[in-house]
């Protein structure tokens, strides 16, 4: 299970123990502190603690400003325009550290997100627990075989049980070696930071990852995307639902501009241009490549 009961009643005791503060809060970020939200079949994901809202936002772009600005326009106005116009530097002022529980090859994929500043636990002083991700018969899908990055249809029947079998009993039996190797019994065994290296990378792992609100619409843009990996995906969503409590106006024009909008080349708009003008545009008239032509039709054909 993600969370044991000593875990869960220390959350109760940081969530039943209020503290004043003179900083700004959010109500809705702080409904999910410290709250353990459930992923995958063992991972979760923790808001341990959070900076700024909406109204810092605002506050950090009417700064370089100057005075009489918020008298212009409208909050909700403004963080729309600063998301349109694609300035970054009024989201970096709001920042959130999670705690999150999730597998190493998760974690390998994560981690490409250079933006952020993570601490994860360590082989070399901990024991790692037995416990590892085994996908969903729905999730267990064959290779794709028109995208070298994703899945096909879903596993059934006898293929499904097999792999499945596999994955649970190499991962046991990795374990058994790795507990097998270390010290015990007073015996000498083998250097943690050694036997960790003989462990499959669907155990799961944690970290701390702390970073700010520009940069982590950055990676839901990403992740949270429908053609992700379902693995990190759901990883995603849980993160985009706590942002969305935390500064909604921001998270809406992000919604908006980031996850339901698109970039146009400038060759696009001339097509755009031309196909309201009446004009037939083919891919060879274009001026497109193949590759572009497929994409652009996806959305406007």
């Amino acid at each position: 299970m993600p969370l044991t009961p000593d875990q869960l009643s220390e959350i109760a005791q940081q969530r039943g123990t209020p503290r004043q503060t003179l900083r700004a809060t959010a109500p809705g970020m702080e409904a999910h502190l410290y709250l353990a939200h459930p992923v995958l079949d063992h991972g979760f994901v923790r808001v341990i603690d959070y900076m700024g809202d909406d109204s810092a936002i605002v506050q950090a772009a009417r700064v370089s400003y100057g005075a009489g600005t918020k008298h212009v326009q409208n909050d909700e106005g403004l963080i729309r325009y600063l998301m349109r116009h694609w300035h970054s530097t009024p989201f970096e002022m709001c920042e959130v550290k999670l705690h999150v529980k999730l597998p190493v090859f998760v974690a390998r994929q994560w981690i490409r997100h250079r933006t952020a500043n993570v601490n994860e636990i360590s082989g070399r002083y901990s024991i790692l627990d037995r416990e590892f991700y085994i996908p969903a018969p729905e999730h267990l899908a064959a290779q794709s075989v028109v995208n070298n990055q994703g899945r096909g249809e879903v596993l059934a029947g006898e293929e499904a049980a097999r792999v499945l079998d596999l994955l649970k009993s190499d991962a046991n039996r990795a374990y058994d070696h790795y507990e097998g190797m270390l010290s015990q019994d007073g015996q000498q065994g083998l250097a943690r930071e050694l036997a960790r290296m003989n462990l499959p990378a669907n155990i799961y792992t944690q970290w701390y990852w702390k970073v700010d609100l520009h940069n982590l619409f950055h990676f839901l843009r990403l992740r949270a995307d429908a053609h992700a990996q379902y693995e990190i995906r759901v990883y995603a969503e849980a993160i985009a639902a706590c942002v969305k409590d935390w500064v909604p106006l921001a998270y809406a024009a992000f919604e908006d501009y980031r996850m339901g909008g698109v970039t146009l080349s400038a060759k696009a708009i001339a097509v755009l241009k031309r196909r309201l003008a009446g004009e037939t545009v083919t891919q060879e008239t274009s001026g497109m490549s193949k590759g572009e032509w497929r994409e652009f039709e996806g959305v406007w054909g």
